[in-house]
């Protein structure tokens, strides 16, 4: 990281449950990142195979001194092992090791880590503290931030799960700089979601900066994790547990968690359904007259200058329940693209009594949680989705 942008801190207010999100550079490395520690006898560091030859050593390294024992857990790369067999291989490790209720666990990697670490902090011993080190920049400015961890099921992502805030976040911007470019644009997915539903100028700042994020500028990766951070900072203090104002954090994701589990989890990666979800909600808001046109433009010619699909695809019927996807046409006519969505979105966490909710845009830098008519939702996936 350039010595020239400063580090930052955002802090997330909580009670007695706050932490600081730190932004900037070399602070991975760095061991008074984590000199304010509580004190504690073993660490377990959790990683993956993609970024544990870049990082989990140096993180070791930082650690020196600060525990008697430092020992690390290696999971396979990828949404599609974020699962209960993954997860117990934390376990695994804890138990092996003989590890107290006072070891910390740092989470080391993208959402997947910090999701799966985080749930298996929050069930060790009926709860262990942990640290939040996000290497990319979806997990930096979202799923690292605000206490949400889980596991997948086949046929929901995120459904088994709990809320448990970590110690801190560490965000060390100089590990965007290693991200595949595929990863880059999944991770602008959730920059560019915060614009629409709460800062129109942080919007036209991220239509003027795209370039610059693309060529990961270290200035304009600073101010959108920092920015992007703040946001989720406001949201989470007020609705810590998801029961009303943190919902519109998931603009998009009804759509895009329907693909993810429809198409498998890993075949697309979560940002870019993400991406795509908020151009199929974007519409969704149109249809129901909240917004015109030219913003659901904007949005999606944002979305694909960021490298991210702005079509759906068609799911696969076996991705759903038996059961599942009865709409009332009778169990004998063949499933559409649309019966497959809707059947994934219905158990989708927003979900309420088989209701589907929604994140619309309803106004400036205003959405809400609605519920819309299987009919307009319908219209919305063939208009939004390519055909076979």
């Amino acid at each position: 990281m350039h010595a020239s942008i400063p580090p930052n801190t955002v802090e997330i207010d909580l009670g007695d449950r706050s932490y600081p999100i730190l932004i900037g550079g070399s602070l991975l490395d760095a061991p008074t990142t984590y000199a304010d520690l509580p004190p504690a006898t073993a660490a377990l560091v959790v990683t993956n195979s993609t970024v544990s030859p870049l990082y989990a050593q140096r993180l070791r390294t930082a650690l020196q001194g600060k525990f008697r024992s430092i020992h690390t857990v290696v999971l396979s790369d990828g949404e599609a092992h974020k699962t209960w067999q993954t997860l117990n291989l934390i376990f695994d490790s804890l138990l092996a090791h003989e590890c107290d209720r006072k070891t910390v666990l740092f989470a080391l990697g993208g959402g997947v880590v910090g999701d799966m670490t985080g749930f298996a902090a929050a069930s060790y011993m009926r709860g262990v503290p942990f640290v939040q080190v996000p290497t990319t920049l979806l997990a930096q400015v979202d799923s690292s931030v605000g206490g949400k961890t889980a596991i997948n099921h086949p046929l929901g992502k995120n459904m088994i799960g709990a809320f448990y805030q970590p110690l801190k976040v560490v965000c060390d911007l100089d590990t965007l700089q290693t991200l595949p470019p595929r990863e880059l644009s999944a991770g602008l997915a959730e920059v560019i979601k915060y614009g629409p539903i709460a800062d129109l100028v942080f919007f036209d700042w991220i239509e003027a900066n795209i370039d610059r994020l693309l060529a990961r500028d270290p200035a304009a990766m600073a101010h959108a994790v920092k920015r992007s951070c703040e946001i989720k900072a406001w949201v989470v203090a007020q609705d810590e547990r998801d029961y009303g104002l943190r919902a519109i954090l998931n603009f998009g994701h009804t759509f895009g968690h329907a693909i993810e589990a429809g198409l498998g989890f890993g075949e697309w990666l979560h940002g870019e359904a993400v991406g795509c979800g908020m151009v199929m909600a974007a519409n969704l808001s149109q249809r129901l007259g909240l917004v015109d046109a030219a913003l659901v433009r904007r949005l999606t010619a944002l979305i694909q200058r960021a490298g991210l699909p702005i079509r759906g695809p068609q799911l696969l019927a076996g991705s759903i329940a038996h059961g599942a996807a009865q709409t009332g046409a009778g169990s004998s006519r063949k499933l559409s693209n649309a019966d497959i969505y809707l059947a994934h979105m219905r158990v989708d966490k927003k979900a309420e009594a088989g209701e589907i909710k929604f994140v619309v845009i309803d106004g400036p830098a205003r959405a809400s949680v609605r519920s819309a008519p299987d009919a307009l939702v319908r219209e919305v996936i063939d208009a939004c989705c390519d055909g076979r």
